[in-house]
């Protein structure tokens, strides 16, 4: 078998409400889909969802990118994948070289005859995610998590760092809305200073915080290790961990007691390296997405049911979109992610719709 084409497709979809973080905010989804055909009619899906924040890309530079990476994978063995992401390894943007990955994976799965699932070791049928609640006024943020749980959800992820003493005070609300069953995360996004998120966490701490992800600026690895070692809550490296030698750097450091594996910043064939490297050391790992379709959330899905040390989710991104044009992939239902039993990644997308999205 060998690849014949990539078709390359940026669309622009509106979401259902703006997506507020510490790093800023979003009213739309500019991501690009990316097809893989090969010569024996077997062809793969796959995203890119840049973030200028998080992946340093754009949309522009992501189609620049998949361009040039075109010629590079014409004729290859689908199967060779790591073969094929270290000839294009040079190429900028981490979500253009993931839309490759995950499309070269979803052909392998597709040849096998198994949802990936299962090749990377079917550990579990159904995994529970978080659904996000981002940065707003005290009485919204609140109105929200409560609507999340009436609704069969029981993760919610917080969105903070803006205003600690609001912060503090949205779980305080929370908690008195919603009790202390339903889990909450919350996620600084790089936001606080060391002796901030000190502080701040120690107030949360009484409010039964499941973990934090990425309180402190993603280079400064000493002073997230200085984080973990003064507060209760359980840290989350994510913006700090792109490739699996930057896994190895908050392992040996001992600057975290998670790590969230980001499809968009590692790859697929890098996440599950990532993976690896937290089983050998016992860190968990969460499974999370940027705003993506379901291409993605699926992908994201399928590591998490198949990899052991992937204890958590944060796939949600797909929710927040007004319109996805994938068709069939995850499956969310009150707060917990499925798949089916269909190769691959088990989806496919309504191509005739992708022209309305550009």
């Amino acid at each position: 078998m060998k690849i014949t084409n990539l078709l390359v497709y940026p669309v622009l979809i509106p979401l259902r409400k703006p997506f507020v973080t510490s790093l800023g905010s979003k009213y739309q989804y500019d991501g690009v889909l990316v097809k893989i055909e090969t010569d024996e009619d077997v062809f793969g899906w796959g995203e890119a969802a840049p973030s200028k924040n998080v992946t340093k890309e754009t949309q522009e530079t992501v189609v620049k990118s998949l361009n040039e990476i075109k010629p590079l994978i014409a004729g290859e063995n689908p199967f060779e994948i790591e073969s094929i992401m270290d000839k294009i390894n040079y190429v900028f943007g981490s979500s253009a070289k993931a839309s490759v990955d995950i499309a070269l994976h979803d052909i392998l799965g597709k040849r096998l005859g198994l949802p990936l699932k299962n090749v990377f070791g079917n550990d579990k049928k159904e995994i529970r995610t978080s659904i996000t609640v981002s940065i707003g006024k005290v009485e919204d943020v609140v109105r929200e998590a409560v609507k999340i749980i009436d609704n069969g959800g029981r993760n919610i992820k917080l969105k903070i760092g803006l205003n600690p003493d609001e912060d503090i005070e949205k779980i305080k609300k929370i908690r008195e809305s919603v009790g202390y069953e339903p889990r909450i995360r919350v996620d600084a996004n790089q936001a606080y200073s060391v002796e901030t998120a000190i502080k701040t966490l120690r107030e949360m701490e009484r409010y039964e915080i499941e973990f934090v992800e990425q309180p402190v600026n993603a280079k400064d690895i000493d002073g997230m290790r200085r984080v973990r070692n003064n507060v209760s809550i359980p840290v989350m490296a994510d913006e700090s961990v792109h490739t699996p030698e930057d896994a190895m750097n908050v392992v040996k450091n001992d600057a975290a007691d998670m790590i969230n594996i980001k499809i968009m910043k590692s790859g697929l064939l890098n996440a599950l390296k990532i993976a690896d490297i937290c089983s050998a050391a016992g860190l968990s790992c969460m499974a999370g997405c940027m705003i993506e379709t379901k291409i993605g959330v699926t992908a994201g899905t399928h590591l998490a049911l198949g990899k052991r040390i992937v204890r958590f989710a944060d796939l949600d991104g797909h929710l927040d979109l007004k319109f996805d044009p994938t068709l069939n992939g995850v499956r969310t239902e009150k707060g917990v992610n499925k798949v089916g039993d269909g190769a691959g990644f088990g989806l496919d997308v309504d191509e005739s719709a992708l022209k309305a999205l550009i």
